[in-house]
């Protein structure tokens, strides 16, 4: 028997490309002439894997998230990989938005998956390992065939494969 080939799907984030776009956001909400004295702050919790935005209203927290988002994009960062809480008021007549950054399949979308690739036929076994999927087949050519068909689903999170082999 041929020995089979498989490859990973995971979702994983650069915390040190998240961290630059952090920074690059923090400085250019200190230079911007409509931000600089509008009491907007951004603070990034690395080991938590969370953006905090503090505005004094929800607008002015939309810019901010635009400018974040736009530094995550330029630095390569998916922006499915960043969940945003809805406004929240705080102290002093400000609004907090939090995004969460995901990392990892969680066991839903791990089966979602697996159901989807069972559900097109593919001859492929479907392994889940945790907060990844292991997908392994004789062919060479249906695994390609499974990564193309996974490109085109939407699952609210970016996917990358990873260990083809």
């Amino acid at each position: 028997m041929a020995k089979e080939s498989s490859f990973d799907v995971v979702s994983t984030v650069d915390m040190q490309e998240v961290d630059n776009a952090f920074q690059q956001s923090k400085k250019e909400l200190a230079q911007r002439y409509d931000l600089k004295d509008s009491g907007s702050k951004i603070d990034f919790d690395k080991a938590g894997g969370k953006i905090t935005v503090s505005a004094p209203s929800d607008f002015v927290a939309n810019q901010v998230i635009d400018i974040v988002g736009s530094k995550l994009v330029k630095r390569g960062v998916d922006l499915g990989s960043v969940k945003w809480s809805g406004p929240q008021s705080a102290s002093g007549g400000t609004v907090v938005r939090i995004g969460d950054i995901v990392e990892g399949i969680d066991k839903e979308t791990c089966s979602k998956i697996n159901k989807d690739i069972k559900a097109q036929k593919f001859k492929v076994k479907v392994q889940i390992e945790g907060d990844h999927l292991r997908v392994s087949s004789p062919s060479r050519d249906t695994l390609q065939d499974v990564i193309a068909f996974l490109k085109e689903q939407d699952y609210g999170q970016p996917l990358q494969y990873t260990n083809y082999r």
